[in-house]
């Protein structure tokens, strides 16, 4: 089964939140979920977002609790940046990355990989997170923001994937349903033909994301 790449409209916009979601919902479907977080920023003791998702894999995976936060987040910086200014502006090798993910699928039905930040943050010069997500061979989720200017921010990711030749799933982060409801939601009704939003359409959501290596929809 293919790994799911989530990644946002930018950073703050909810990754972790809905990686945790489809942690529960997955897990509740029968299926072993794995977590992975390659590059996190900003680490102080521990990076929190990774050890967050690990707690809460573990909690249905008993499998996953022989790795440690730093098994499933192999590169972290303390610099809350884009991976290529916490690193100086120095090339990270990214083999540990490949190689980690090969070693966690094998325990696990589903491997979910938390981006850093959104598609175009920088993890080298001239490598970005929609790299690293193509070079995985994932399925992609986008994640948007529900304030104003997420009418712009969704259109300008979108417009990006679709330059790749990519055609993502994308749902809305809702966090304030009322603003949400006047100042973003009108266009997108008008706009788009299905809307999608973490706090009512999850299982149509994941229905969308998962497929085998040859791209087929698994059923649920």
């Amino acid at each position: 089964m293919k790994p799911l790449f989530i990644t946002a409209t930018n950073t703050n916009v909810g990754k972790t939140y809905t990686t945790l979601k489809l942690i529960d919902y997955f897990s509740k479907l029968g299926y072993k979920t794995g977590v992975f977080k390659p590059i996190e920023t900003g680490v102080k003791d521990q990076p929190e977002d990774a050890s967050l998702l690990l707690k809460t894999c573990t909690k249905y995976n008993n499998d996953f609790s022989i790795f440690s936060t730093d098994d499933i987040c192999p590169i972290q910086f303390s610099l809350p940046a884009a991976p290529y200014v916490s690193a100086n502006l120095k090339d990270i090798d990214l083999r540990a990355i490949f190689t980690t993910v090969k070693r966690l699928q094998q325990y696990c039905d589903i491997l979910l990989i938390e981006g850093a930040g959104g598609l175009l943050v920088p993890i080298q010069k001239n490598y970005f997170m929609l790299d690293l997500f193509k070079a995985l061979d994932a399925s992609l989720l986008l994640v948007a923001h529900d304030k104003l200017g997420s009418i712009n921010d969704t259109l300008l990711n979108l417009s990006v994937l679709k330059h790749h030749h990519i055609d993502p799933t994308w749902c809305i982060n809702v966090r304030d349903p009322e603003q949400f409801a006047h100042v973003t939601l009108p266009f997108y009704k008008a706009y788009f033909e299905n809307i999608y939003t973490l706090q009512e359409n999850l299982p149509q959501i994941a229905a969308s994301l998962i497929t085998d290596s040859n791209g087929n929809r698994y059923t649920f």
